[in-house]
Parts: structure tokens; C-alpha cells; sequence
């Protein structure tokens, strides 16, 4: 049976949906926006800032499911211009380190909130 998991330290989902959804031993995690969880507000700045945010949300959601960045296996980064690609490089290595997941990079037309990058999760739960 599928576990819904809620973070407090992440922004409450803005639609009909769960921040994430363990099942087994993988914790599956919607996108995350740059919402900052305190304000509900998309954080100001450019795609530094806002994929920083990113990764403070995809870090406490992973912390609620019992699990770290280090277990994550598979993960998708959805760019609302991917002239951002190679800055969303340098920031996405900063977080991982020497773990380097399978991913997907896609240019969309637009994201929620205009925010300018989102990412979405596959990991394990030791």
C-alpha cells in the first residue's frame, strides 16, 4: 500500500496531489517548484536562487521519506529555457557530488508559477 509523505519544510502541493508517494522501498517525488514553503511565494531571482530553492524542497521531502539525495537513482529536470542548462549543471553537481543519478533535462513551454526550473525525484529508502 502506497504511503503518502507531506514535508512541512517543503511548499504544500498546489494541486490535487501528494509532494511524494512511497511505495516499497522507492519514495517518488512530484516537482519540486522554487516555492519558498514560508512565504508560498516563488522565490525572487534568477535560476541560481530558484534552483537552490529547488533542492532545499527535494532535501526535506526526502528527509520526511527517510532518505537523502544520496539514494536518489533517477531524477528530471524540466527547463523553462535551456540556455540554463549548463548553470542547472554546475548547481545540480554542487548538491550531488561524486552520485550522479540517471537524468532527464527537457526545455518546457512553461512551468507553474512561472518558475524557471522544476525537478522531480526517484529514490530509494534503505
Amino acid at each position: 500500500m502506497p504511503t503518502i509523505i507531506n514535508s512541512d519544510k517543503a511548499p504544500a502541493a498546489i494541486g490535487p496531489y501528494s509532494q511524494a508517494v512511497k511505495t516499497g522501498n522507492l519514495v517518488f517525488l512530484s516537482g519540486q517548484i522554487p516555492i519558498d514553503p514560508a512565504t508560498g511565494e516563488l522565490v525572487p531571482g534568477g535560476l541560481a536562487e530558484q534552483a537552490q530553492q529547488v533542492f532545499a524542497n527535494i532535501k526535506a521531502v526526502l528527509q520526511t521519506a527517510e532518505t537523502s539525495l544520496s539514494n536518489v537513482v533517477k531524477s528530471s529536470v524540466f527547463l523553462a529555457d535551456l540556455n540554463d542548462f549548463a548553470q542547472l549543471n554546475i548547481i545540480y553537481a554542487e548538491h550531488f557530488g561524486e552520485h550522479k543519478p540517471a537524468r532527464s533535462t527537457f526545455q518546457v513551454a512553461a512551468l507553474p508559477k512561472g518558475a524557471k526550473v522544476e525537478i522531480e525525484i526517484i529514490a530509494e529508502c534503505p
